[in-house]
């Protein structure tokens, strides 16, 4: 695929544009600030951007107000976007938009290098890749009102692997059960947080996300 990447430090930067290339990849441009990024975005109109959250000059909030800007500009570019942290105010204003083709990992996730490749095919292909630490944050149970109280531990465990982007398929190998299971364990969830029904499997994560970060 065709990737901009904007990170300022310039040792990572270098170490994903070598890895990226190496695995037959072309980075067609590869910056170290949102406006720069954005510049990128519209020149080569690239299959996906990875970005920092945090960039010049700044180091506040650059790199996903750019990612927001090029989301709505060109929503049929993929968005993967890195932070150190979990930062759950950027990861709802990312992962509550409509439209497919969104990542949010932190950057210790990069060093893992499958899962990093594999994210970035995942939100290529039009899906979503969250991280797991992300996903354990946003079901973290809080003050307010639990709505995950009314589902079983299985039902947690399949909504879990469900944000973070996997297919029904997936989801059964990882937890050694049949895909129909999990497709039983989805349906319960959704009836249980009220959720509205969904034609798209992106869109079924956003929504599981967008109603736990509400």
């Amino acid at each position: 695929m065709r990737i901009v990447l904007a990170e300022d430090s310039i040792l990572l930067r270098e170490g994903l544009v070598r890895l990226l290339t190496e695995e037959g990849h072309e980075v067609v441009a590869a910056v170290g600030d949102g406006v720069s990024l954005i510049k990128a975005a519209e020149e080569h109109t690239p299959d996906l951007i990875v970005a920092d959250i945090r960039m010049p000059p700044t180091h506040k909030d650059e790199g996903i107000r750019a990612a927001l800007e090029i989301r709505r500009r060109w929503p049929d570019i993929g968005v993967l976007v890195l932070s150190q942290h979990v930062e759950k105010n950027y990861a709802a204003q990312l992962l509550t938009t409509d439209s497919a083709r969104v990542g949010y990992l932190l950057k210790d996730r990069v060093a893992q290098v499958e899962e990093f490749l594999e994210s970035l095919e995942r939100v290529h292909a039009g899906g979503a890749a969250i991280d797991p630490e992300v996903v354990r944050q946003l079901l973290a149970r809080t003050t307010h009102v639990d709505p995950l109280s009314k589902l079983t531990r299985r039902e947690r465990e399949v909504l879990a692997e469900m944000a973070q982007g996997h297919t029904n398929a997936a989801i059964a190998q990882k937890l050694n059960i049949a895909q129909s299971t999990v497709e039983k364990n989805a349906n319960t969830i959704f009836d249980k947080l009220n959720l509205s029904h969904t034609t798209g499997y992106s869109r079924r994560v956003l929504a599981v996300l967008r109603y736990l970060g509400s």
